[in-house]
Protein backbone atom coordinates (compact mmCIF):
# COMPACT_ATOMS: atom_id res chain seq x y z
CA UNK A 1 0.00 0.00 0.00
CA UNK A 2 2.73 2.40 0.43
CA UNK A 3 4.43 1.48 -2.35
CA UNK A 4 1.32 2.34 -4.39
CA UNK A 5 0.87 5.72 -2.51
CA UNK A 6 4.42 6.34 -3.50
CA UNK A 7 4.10 5.94 -7.05
CA UNK A 8 0.81 8.25 -7.04
CA UNK A 9 2.28 11.02 -5.58
CA UNK A 10 5.70 10.11 -8.22
CA UNK A 11 3.21 10.61 -10.79
CA UNK A 12 0.96 13.37 -9.76
CA UNK A 13 4.63 15.49 -10.09
CA UNK A 14 5.18 13.98 -13.39
CA UNK A 15 2.18 15.38 -14.38
CA UNK A 16 2.21 18.56 -12.84
CA UNK A 17 5.77 19.17 -14.20
CA UNK A 18 4.69 18.06 -18.06
CA UNK A 19 2.08 20.80 -17.24
CA UNK A 20 4.64 23.46 -16.61
CA UNK A 21 6.28 22.27 -19.63
CA UNK A 22 3.33 21.81 -21.92
CA UNK A 23 1.15 24.81 -20.55
CA UNK A 24 -1.22 25.75 -22.00
CA UNK A 25 -1.77 22.65 -24.15
CA UNK A 26 -1.76 20.68 -20.30
CA UNK A 27 -2.89 22.45 -17.42
CA UNK A 28 -4.06 22.36 -13.89
CA UNK A 29 -6.70 25.39 -12.98
CA UNK A 30 -7.14 24.21 -9.58
CA UNK A 31 -10.49 25.20 -8.86
CA UNK A 32 -12.44 24.55 -6.09
CA UNK A 33 -9.87 21.91 -4.02
CA UNK A 34 -7.09 24.06 -5.05
CA UNK A 35 -3.89 23.27 -6.82
CA UNK A 36 -2.66 20.65 -4.67
CA UNK A 37 -5.80 18.58 -4.22
CA UNK A 38 -6.26 19.08 -8.25
CA UNK A 39 -3.04 17.57 -8.71
CA UNK A 40 -3.75 14.50 -5.95
CA UNK A 41 -7.03 13.74 -7.51
CA UNK A 42 -5.44 13.98 -10.95
CA UNK A 43 -2.82 11.35 -10.06
CA UNK A 44 -5.14 9.35 -7.99
CA UNK A 45 -7.00 8.88 -11.27
CA UNK A 46 -4.06 8.39 -13.38
CA UNK A 47 -2.52 5.68 -11.30
CA UNK A 48 -6.22 4.08 -11.34
CA UNK A 49 -6.17 4.27 -15.31
CA UNK A 50 -2.18 2.67 -14.99
CA UNK A 51 -3.37 -0.02 -12.46
CA UNK A 52 -6.49 -1.52 -13.92
CA UNK A 53 -6.57 -0.15 -17.33
CA UNK A 54 -2.68 -0.12 -18.65
CA UNK A 55 -2.31 -4.09 -18.24
CA UNK A 56 -4.95 -4.87 -20.36
CA UNK A 57 -4.32 -2.18 -23.24
CA UNK A 58 -0.86 -3.68 -23.29
CA UNK A 59 -1.96 -7.21 -23.27
CA UNK A 60 -3.98 -6.53 -26.83
CA UNK A 61 -0.96 -3.93 -28.14
CA UNK A 62 1.86 -6.93 -27.45
CA UNK A 63 2.32 -7.12 -31.37
CA UNK A 64 2.68 -3.31 -32.13
CA UNK A 65 4.82 -3.48 -28.38
CA UNK A 66 7.01 -5.95 -29.80
CA UNK A 67 7.26 -4.75 -33.63
CA UNK A 68 8.54 -0.99 -32.40
CA UNK A 69 10.54 -2.35 -29.95
CA UNK A 70 8.82 -1.16 -26.66
CA UNK A 71 8.28 2.64 -28.29
CA UNK A 72 4.52 1.85 -28.36
CA UNK A 73 4.66 1.88 -24.56
CA UNK A 74 4.50 5.87 -25.55
CA UNK A 75 1.81 5.87 -27.01
CA UNK A 76 -0.39 3.75 -24.41
CA UNK A 77 0.99 6.56 -21.59
CA UNK A 78 -0.39 9.46 -23.84
CA UNK A 79 -3.47 7.31 -23.52
CA UNK A 80 -3.67 6.72 -20.17
CA UNK A 81 -2.96 10.55 -19.80
CA UNK A 82 -5.90 11.59 -22.40
CA UNK A 83 -8.07 9.61 -20.90
CA UNK A 84 -7.65 10.99 -17.31
CA UNK A 85 -7.87 14.31 -18.58
CA UNK A 86 -11.59 13.05 -20.04
CA UNK A 87 -12.08 11.54 -17.43
CA UNK A 88 -11.10 14.29 -15.05
CA UNK A 89 -12.83 16.63 -17.12
CA UNK A 90 -16.13 14.38 -16.87
CA UNK A 91 -16.26 14.69 -13.05
CA UNK A 92 -15.14 18.50 -12.84
CA UNK A 93 -11.76 18.35 -12.33
CA UNK A 94 -9.80 21.33 -13.16
CA UNK A 95 -7.04 19.56 -15.55
CA UNK A 96 -7.15 19.65 -19.48
CA UNK A 97 -4.65 17.92 -21.88
CA UNK A 98 -5.73 19.79 -25.26
CA UNK A 99 -5.45 16.95 -27.83
CA UNK A 100 -3.36 13.60 -28.47
CA UNK A 101 -0.71 14.93 -29.40
CA UNK A 102 0.63 16.58 -26.42
CA UNK A 103 -1.18 14.06 -24.35
CA UNK A 104 2.19 12.00 -26.39
CA UNK A 105 4.65 15.22 -24.96
CA UNK A 106 2.87 15.24 -21.59
CA UNK A 107 3.50 11.73 -21.32
CA UNK A 108 7.00 12.00 -22.12
CA UNK A 109 8.00 14.10 -19.80
CA UNK A 110 5.64 12.76 -17.16
CA UNK A 111 7.43 9.14 -17.96
CA UNK A 112 10.78 10.68 -17.37
CA UNK A 113 9.85 12.68 -14.39
CA UNK A 114 8.62 9.59 -12.33
CA UNK A 115 12.03 7.46 -13.67
CA UNK A 116 14.52 10.25 -12.09
CA UNK A 117 12.10 10.19 -8.91
CA UNK A 118 11.78 6.61 -8.58
CA UNK A 119 15.82 6.26 -9.05
CA UNK A 120 16.23 8.99 -5.95
CA UNK A 121 14.22 6.96 -3.79
CA UNK A 122 16.06 4.34 -1.57
CA UNK A 123 15.55 1.02 -2.70
CA UNK A 124 13.49 -1.09 0.13
CA UNK A 125 14.73 -4.50 -0.52
CA UNK A 126 17.15 -5.79 2.17
CA UNK A 127 19.89 -7.81 1.07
Amino acid sequence: MKNYVIKILINGVGVYVASILAKPHIEFTGHGIGLVGTVLLVALIFGLLNTFLRPIVKLFSMGLLIVTLGLFTFVINALMLWLTSKISEHFSVAFHVENFLFAIIGAVIATATSLILHALLPDDKKK
